[in-house]
Parts: C-alpha cells; sequence; structure tokens
C-alpha cells in the first residue's frame, strides 16, 4: 500500500511539474507575441494611415471622428495625385531606372566579391579596408569631390555631364553606386561559402576562371543574388540626395516628384485657375502611390528573399 501511494504521489508531482512547464512555455510565448506584435504595430502604423487617408472623402478628413476607417471610400485623392506626379510616365521612369542601376549595381558587386573571396592580390588588406571605409563615410562627403570630379571633365570635354544619367551609371559600372559597397560584402560573404574545391575540381577539368565564376558561383547563388538585387533596386528607388545633386530633375522620378509635391500642386492649380486646397488626404495618396510597387515586389518574392538573407549570413549566423 506504501509503495502504491508513493508512486501516485510521484505521479501527481511529475503530472504537476509537467502541467507548470506547459504554462510557462505558454506564458512565455504571449510575451513573445505581445511584443511582436507592439513592435510591429509601430512598423506599420504609418502604412495604415496612409491607406485610410487615401481613400477618405474630404468630409471625412474634416470630420474628427472619423480617424481609421472612412465612413464613405473616395479615389479622388488617388486620381489628383495620380495627376500631380504624373503617375504613368514618372512610374515607368522610375521602374526602368531603379531596374537597370539595379542590374549593374548587382553585376560588379558580384564579380568584386568574387574577386576578393577568390583571388590573392597585392595590396589586397588595403583595398578591403577602403570598402569598409566608403560605407563608413557619409555619402554628402565623398558626393562633393565626386561633383567636382564631373563638373572638371564636363569642362574639359565639353559633353554634358550634369544632369544626364551617365554620371550615376558610370559610378555604378565603377562600383561606386548607391551602397555598392555593402553589396560587395554580402557577395563576398556568400561566396565564402561555396567550397573552393568545387572551383578546383571545375579547373581540372579545364574551365576558365569565367566558366567558374559563371557555371559554380553564380549558380549557386541564386537567392543571394536576388537579395543583392532587391536591396539595390529599393536602395535606387528612395535615393534622392545623389539623383537630385547629378540628376537636376531631368528625368521624372516618384521619389523626386513625392519631395516636391507641395510646389507641383500649387503651380498646377494655379495654372488651372482651381480652388482645391492641399490637404494630408493627397500627400498620403502620393505617397501611397510611391511606395506601392515595393510593397507589391516584397510581397511576391518574400520567400526568396527571406531565404537569400539567410543564406548570405546577413543574420550573422
Amino acid at each position: 500500500m506504501k509503495g502504491i501511494k508513493s508512486k501516485e504521489i510521484s505521479g501527481k508531482k511529475s503530472f504537476r511539474k509537467h502541467d507548470l512547464k506547459w504554462w510557462r512555455n505558454k506564458i512565455a510565448r504571449c510575451a513573445v507575441y505581445f511584443v511582436l506584435i507592439c513592435v510591429g504595430f509601430v512598423y506599420l502604423e504609418p502604412i495604415f494611415e496612409i491607406i485610410a487617408k487615401t481613400f477618405m472623402s474630404t468630409e471625412d478628413i474634416i470630420d474628427p471622428s472619423v480617424n481609421w476607417v472612412p465612413k464613405s471610400l473616395s479615389l479622388n485623392n488617388l486620381k489628383v495625385a495620380s495627376t500631380v506626379m504624373k503617375a504613368g510616365p514618372t512610374l515607368r521612369n522610375t521602374i526602368l531606372w531603379s531596374g537597370g542601376m539595379a542590374l549593374a549595381q548587382t553585376l560588379v558587386s558580384a564579380m568584386t566579391g568574387y574577386a576578393f573571396s577568390r583571388y590573392d592580390f597585392k595590396f589586397k588588406g588595403f583595398w578591403f579596408v577602403m570598402i569598409v571605409l566608403a560605407f563608413i563615410i557619409p555619402t554628402p562627403v565623398t558626393m562633393i569631390p565626386r561633383l567636382m570630379m564631373f563638373v572638371t571633365v564636363q569642362e574639359a570635354t565639353a559633353l554634358q555631364l550634369i544632369g544626364t544619367a551617365i554620371p550615376q551609371v558610370s559610378m555604378a559600372v565603377l562600383g561606386q553606386g548607391v551602397y555598392s559597397t555593402v553589396l560587395i560584402l554580402i557577395f563576398y560573404t556568400a561566396f565564402n561559402m561555396i567550397p573552393r574545391v568545387l572551383d578546383e575540381a571545375a579547373q581540372i577539368d579545364g574551365a576558365s576562371s569565367l566558366k567558374i565564376f559563371w557555371f559554380i558561383v553564380v549558380k549557386m547563388s541564386a537567392t543571394t543574388i536576388l537579395v543583392v538585387f532587391l536591396f539595390s533596386f529599393v536602395w535606387n528607388w528612395n535615393e534622392t540626395y545623389i539623383t537630385g545633386t547629378l540628376l537636376r530633375g531631368n528625368i521624372e522620378l516618384l521619389p523626386s516628384k513625392l519631395n516636391m509635391f507641395n510646389s507641383e500642386f500649387s503651380s498646377l492649380v494655379s495654372a488651372q485657375g482651381g480652388a482645391f486646397r492641399l490637404n494630408k488626404a493627397y500627400k498620403m495618396a502620393a505617397t501611397l502611390i510611391s511606395i506601392s510597387p515595393l510593397l507589391l515586389l516584397y510581397v511576391f518574392v518574400q520567400k526568396q528573399f527571406i531565404q537569400g538573407i539567410e543564406n548570405t549570413g546577413i543574420t550573422g549566423e
């Protein structure tokens, strides 16, 4: 009898321990979800506000009782913002511009990262340090000598550079594009994860360095290439300082149009002789037009993007 009772007591204790452990896991999980929801709301709240204000009518905007959910949906804000920003041609120019710059940066960064990963050459450590310093130094500091250099070349050759795409395209091709140093470091880290025995086996079979780079390294780094391309695409899409300094508004892009929305709206209204007044909803609609292509892009490639980030070692793993 004593043995049976002791077994029952020990069984109850183990059940209590298991039950207590289960509750602890549930509480810890709920706490983690609570923190994630709070952090996520901080990032998503501006987007929710942009979407809500975009589809509000003028009556809802001036109604203090309407905050998030509009009483009546309206597309007028989108129509006005599209007209002011010239959404059709401006969107096409922005996609072509960002996509072309991203392709150039991805190709050059891949080749540079491969060179640092696979070859030993003089002053390799020095140039690697220069790449890191180029990322640390603020962009306005490096932009001044670059602008002076392009102005000097323009005056010496009588070739129009400032106000055209030539300066930024040449910078992207020469590895000096928007955050090209980060892209080079990403490729450098990813290529170091590929075993060098594969290169040696290909060399034994008579493959050249170019074939090794294309058929082995590039083929095994598809997700990394996608991550780098997306990073470059988004960074070039949102870049306004370098683009405004070198292009001078000669190519109409969505971010620059968004920055000049107030003045563009005022000039359009005065030219048409209308009585429209600029309000917050028009600005929110213009912002939604500017960021919606990036949001759609992320929705379609989020799985590959997350997988690529894990493979490139950006998370520190």
